[in-house]
């Protein structure tokens, strides 16, 4: 095209406002520059903000997302969200799993497809990206024992969640490697509300001077029980959450608590995927974002006579 001709063309296309076509150019390329997401749920902190760690980096790649919510965890539903993200047309997919299949031993994912996983124990057939929830657990379990704590209590994510199974088996493992008493679990839904009622549990438990909750919000649940109990923190007991989320540090006391980096989940689950959809060799495995211990004013050394047994 001449120079003359070509802008008297752009010019055309400035007056009549068009603007090229994506789908167009996606069939003429092979590629549609969209990333589908599928999850159970956005309620939680660890999906909401590894989603939007997802969306940036996408972004930041000229890619967007197309998010699609499964109903339920089995695997029909999965498969169904599979087949509208290829109606949708994207290029690969993360799915973020976070929960046990009910109807399946493992994740069975369709033959063929770009895809990463995220918070699954599938990483013998998918490259799966995780924050590491067993050494997160660890950390503070260990926190509380180098505080002095003789033991520390659990309150534990629901059953069927990868991340609650994974910090819930750290703790017990930690425990049980320092010679230490397994007290029994009490177990949450991820709610404050549910942290609360554990923690009234708890809070009945004169020998209870240590707590580690699966979650920040539970914890921030833990800490109401306590004070309407009139069991002070950390004076009486010490408590430690998980996650980090963004009000952590104004909980009164300021919490304690084990920090994920979602942002480098987000990362490296869109720097994978995108390997697989530039054809580049990606093997299967899991691939673990530290955690991080962030300590405030929620823990302290037991008062004397007061450590848990």
């Amino acid at each position: 095209m001449i120079a003359s001709t070509r802008e008297r063309v752009l010019a055309a296309m400035e007056e009549l406002g068009y603007r090229p076509n994506n789908a167009a150019r996606a069939l003429r390329l092979g590629e549609f520059r969209t990333i589908g997401v599928v999850l159970f749920t956005l309620s939680t902190t660890g999906n909401s903000r590894t989603v939007e760690a997802i969306a940036d980096h996408a972004a930041a790649e000229g890619y967007a997302i197309t998010l699609i919510p499964v109903a339920s965890p089995t695997q029909d539903d999965v498969l169904g969200a599979f087949t509208r993200l290829e109606e949708l047309a994207v290029d690969g997919v993360i799915v973020i799993m976070e929960v046990h299949l009910l109807d399946a031993a493992t994740v069975t994912l369709p033959p063929g497809v770009q895809v990463v996983v995220v918070d699954s124990d599938a990483g013998d057939r998918y490259a799966v990206v995780d924050s590491d929830q067993f050494d997160g657990a660890r950390q503070a379990v260990r926190h509380l024992l180098e505080l002095g704590h003789r033991t520390v209590w659990h309150v534990a994510g629901p059953t069927g969640s990868f991340a609650a199974e994974r910090r819930t088996n750290a703790w017990r493992t930690t425990l049980q490697e320092a010679g230490r008493r397994v007290p029994p679990v009490e177990r949450g839904d991820w709610s404050a509300e549910s942290g609360y009622q554990a923690g009234l549990r708890l809070a009945e438990q004169d020998r209870c001077t240590a707590i580690f909750a699966a979650n920040d919000q539970m914890a921030l649940g833990v800490l109401r029980a306590l004070h309407e109990h009139g069991r002070s923190v950390p004076g009486d007991v010490s408590v430690v959450g998980f996650d980090d989320i963004p009000d952590a540090g104004c909980f009164h006391p300021p919490l304690t608590t084990v920090r994920q980096d979602f942002a480098e989940v987000g990362r490296r689950c869109v720097e994978r995927l995108l390997r697989q959809i530039r054809r580049e060799a990606v093997e299967p495995g899991m691939a673990l974002v530290p955690t991080r211990m962030v300590v405030r004013h929620s823990t302290a050394r037991p008062r004397r006579g007061r450590q848990s047994t």
